[in-house]
C-alpha cells in the first residue's frame, strides 16, 4: 500500500518552480471592491470640499484602475484629468536613491564614505560631540545624518541656487543628534545627495535622474520645472482659507527640488512603481532595468528605526501594533499581521500625496490631491487594507528552490516506516540526535492511520530557500510536514515536524 503512495507522491513531486501569483482583476471581489474605493475617494473628496483629486491601482505590472475627479485649475475650469501633472512633494525622495544607488553599483561611489568627500563644506561644519562620526552618505539617505526635522522649513527651499545652498551649507549646520544615532526627517539631507550625484555623474541631478531613470521608464510626462507643464494640464495646488480655495504660489525648481520638486502624472508615476514591484520575488532570469533588482530591493529595506505604534489603528477600528523604518528614501512598515508596505508621502502648500506597495502582493496605490497636506495616505492605506481584505488576495507565492523540492521528494518517501532513514544522506548530522527514529516511526504511523489513505499532496508552500510546509491530504484528516534545510553544501534536513489537522466537520 505505502509503496504505491510512495510513487504516488514521487510523481507529484516533479514540478517546476512556481511562478509569482497574479492579482485576478477579473473576480467580482475584485471589481465590488473597486467601486468601493472609488466611492471612498469620493465621499472623502465631497465632505472635505477637495478642489481635485487622481488616483491609480497597479497590479500584475500595468495600471489596472484610475479615476479622477473635481478640478486641477478652478480659475481655468480645467478638470482633473488623467493626463492632469501634480507636484508630488516628497514622494521625490526615493529617485535620489535610484540615482545613488546607479553610481554606487557602477563603482563611483560607496555608502559609508564621508559626504564630505564630495560636499566639501562638510569638512569645516561643527559636529554636536566631539565623538560624532563624520555624516556619511547612507546617513543622508536615511535620515541619520543628525539634521533636524525641517519641515516646513524646507517646503520654501525648492528654488534655492546652488551657489546659496552651499554658502549656507558653509556657514554651519545645526545638529538635533549626532549623526548615526537617531531617525530625524531632513530635507537638507536630500538636497546634499542632488548635489552628490551632480559631483560625482558630471551632470545635474535634474539632467541625471531624466536620462537614467524617467526616459528607460517611459515617464515622459514628469518634469522638474512646473512652467514647463502645459497650462492645460497642470495642476495647481490650493488651500481653503477664508471660506474659499485660494490658489498657492508655485515654486520654481532649484537646488533643493530633489526632496520634494518633481512634478508628474498618476500614469507616469504607474510606471515607477511597478519598476518598484517588479524586484519582488527574487528570482533568476534577465536583470534589465534602470537598478538591478537587488539594489532595488536593498532600497525597500528598514535601515533605520523610526518608530513603534503599539496603538496604530486601521481605518475599519481594528488596532494593529505596526513598527515603521526608513529605507534609501523610502518609507517601510511592518503590522501586527505581518504586512509589508513601502512608499512615500508628499506634502508641499498646495498638494497632498502618497504613493504605498505591497512588494509581497505585488499590487499597489497612488494618489495625488490637490489641496494643502492633504491626507492621501491615510486614503491610500484605507484602500489597500480593502483591497486586500475583501478581494481575498494572498501574498505572492516564494517559488521553491530545487533542493527544497529535492528534500520534500526524499522526505516524503520515507514516511512512515523511516526505513533505512539513519543511513540516508538528506539528514544534518544534527537530526539524529534530536530526533529518535523509533519515536519518529512511532509518531508517523500514528497519524498515517488517522488520516486513512493519502489521496494527494499539495505543492510545498516555501517560506525561504531552505524551509516550507506542505499537505498530505489524505481520507479522513490532513497531515501537515514542516521542514527546514542546513546552511552547509548540500543543504540537508536539520528539523522536521508532522502535524495531524483533522477536517471540520
Amino acid at each position: 500500500m505505502y509503496k504505491k503512495i510512495i510513487q504516488l507522491f514521487i510523481c507529484s513531486f516533479i514540478t517546476v518552480f512556481v511562478q509569482a501569483q497574479s492579482v485576478n482583476i477579473n473576480s467580482n471581489a475584485w471589481k465590488s471592491v473597486i467601486k468601493e474605493t472609488d466611492q471612498l475617494f469620493t465621499d472623502f473628496a465631497t465632505k472635505n470640499n477637495q478642489p481635485g483629486y487622481i488616483y491609480g491601482i497597479v497590479a500584475n505590472g500595468k495600471l489596472v484602475h484610475l479615476k479622477t475627479s473635481g478640478m486641477a485649475n478652478r480659475e481655468m475650469g480645467n478638470p482633473v484629468k488623467p493626463g492632469s501633472v501634480f507636484r508630488i512633494a516628497s514622494m521625490s525622495k526615493s529617485f535620489a536613491g535610484v540615482a545613488i544607488l546607479q553610481l554606487r553599483d557602477q563603482g563611483k561611489l560607496q555608502l559609508d564614505e564621508p559626504a564630505q568627500l564630495y560636499i566639501p563644506e562638510l569638512s569645516d561644519i561643527q559636529y554636536p560631540t566631539t565623538d560624532a562620526p563624520p555624516i556619511t552618505i547612507r546617513h543622508l539617505l536615511t535620515h541619520a545624518a543628525g539634521f533636524p526635522e525641517d519641515n516646513p522649513w524646507g517646503d520654501r527651499q525648492l528654488d534655492i541656487s546652488e551657489d546659496s545652498m552651499h554658502a549656507m551649507f558653509k556657514r554651519g549646520i545645526s545638529f538635533s543628534t549626532s549623526p548615526g544615532t537617531a531617525y530625524e526627517y531632513s530635507n537638507m539631507g536630500f538636497a546634499m545627495l542632488g548635489a552628490i550625484i551632480k559631483k560625482v555623474s558630471g551632470m545635474s541631478y535634474q539632467e541625471y535622474i531624466e536620462e537614467y531613470i524617467w526616459k528607460p521608464l517611459g515617464m515622459h510626462h514628469t518634469y522638474w520645472e512646473y512652467s514647463a507643464v502645459p497650462d492645460s494640464t497642470l495642476a495647481i495646488g490650493y488651500r481653503w482659507l477664508n471660506s474659499s480655495w485660494e490658489a498657492q504660489p508655485m515654486e520654481h525648481d532649484g537646488a533643493y527640488g530633489i526632496m520634494g520638486g518633481i512634478l508628474t502624472t498618476a500614469e507616469d508615476f504607474s510606471r515607477y512603481m511597478n519598476f518598484m514591484l517588479s524586484a519582488w520575488p527574487a528570482r533568476n532570469g534577465s536583470d534589465n532595468s534602470p537598478l538591478q533588482r537587488s539594489s532595488l530591493r536593498e532600497m525597500q529595506q528598514p535601515w533605520n528605526f523610526a518608530g513603534l505604534n503599539p496603538n496604530y489603528k486601521y481605518p475599519d477600528g481594528r488596532i494593529c501594533p505596526t513598527a515603521a523604518g526608513y529605507g534609501y528614501g523610502l518609507r517601510w512598515s511592518k503590522d501586527c499581521e505581518g504586512r509589508i508596505t513601502v512608499g512615500h508621502s508628499g506634502g508641499l502648500p498646495g498638494f497632498g500625496s502618497n504613493w504605498t506597495i505591497l512588494p509581497e502582493y505585488g499590487i499597489g496605490i497612488v494618489s495625488f490631491i490637490n489641496q494643502t497636506y492633504a491626507p492621501a495616505t491615510t486614503l491610500n492605506i484605507q484602500s489597500l487594507d480593502l483591497l486586500v481584505k475583501k478581494a481575498e488576495l494572498q501574498p505572492r507565492a516564494v517559488p521553491p528552490s530545487p533542493i527544497l523540492l529535492q528534500r520534500q521528494q526524499e522526505l516524503t518517501a520515507l514516511l512512515p516506516d523511516w526505513k533505512n532513514a539513519e543511513q540516508s544522506s538528506i539528514f544534518a548530522e544534527n537530526f539524529f540526535f534530536d530526533y529518535q527514529v523509533d519515536s519518529l516511526r512511532k509518531e508517523a504511523k500514528s497519524v498515517f492511520q488517522a488520516a486513512g489513505k493519502i489521496l494527494r499532496s499539495s505543492p510545498i508552500i516555501a517560506e525561504n530557500n531552505l524551509r516550507g510546509t506542505f499537505t498530505l491530504h489524505g481520507e479522513k484528516a490532513d497531515l501537515n510536514v514542516y521542514f527546514t534545510l542546513s546552511p552547509e553544501q548540500p543543504a540537508k534536513i536539520q528539523a522536521y515536524r508532522i502535524r495531524l489537522e483533522p477536517r471540520e466537520k
